[in-house]
């Protein structure tokens, strides 16, 4: 006999998706976001964004002011 096929939730990327094409955001909104999650789970290495919490957030954002535009922190510190 057939089963009937359970369907999967859609994944965190395809919600966020949505959820901006509701809102009528540009495509390139649509892409920037959907690329700023991808890295922030890719530098946790791929933890769910569910499971993590302010510190994570807090590092991500440090290793972008330090690592990733060095520039932009220094800019802000003889600003």
């Amino acid at each position: 006999m057939n089963q009937p096929v359970k369907s999967q939730p859609p994944k965190l990327l395809d919600r966020v998706r949505e959820a901006i094409r509701l809102k009528h955001y540009s495509y390139r909104t649509e892409e920037a976001y959907v690329d700023w999650i991808t890295h922030f789970i890719l530098f946790h290495n791929k933890h769910h964004p569910k499971d993590m919490g302010v510190s994570e957030i807090r590092a991500f954002l440090t290793h972008l002011a330090v690592e990733r535009w060095p520039g932009c922190s220094m800019a802000a510190a003889y600003a």
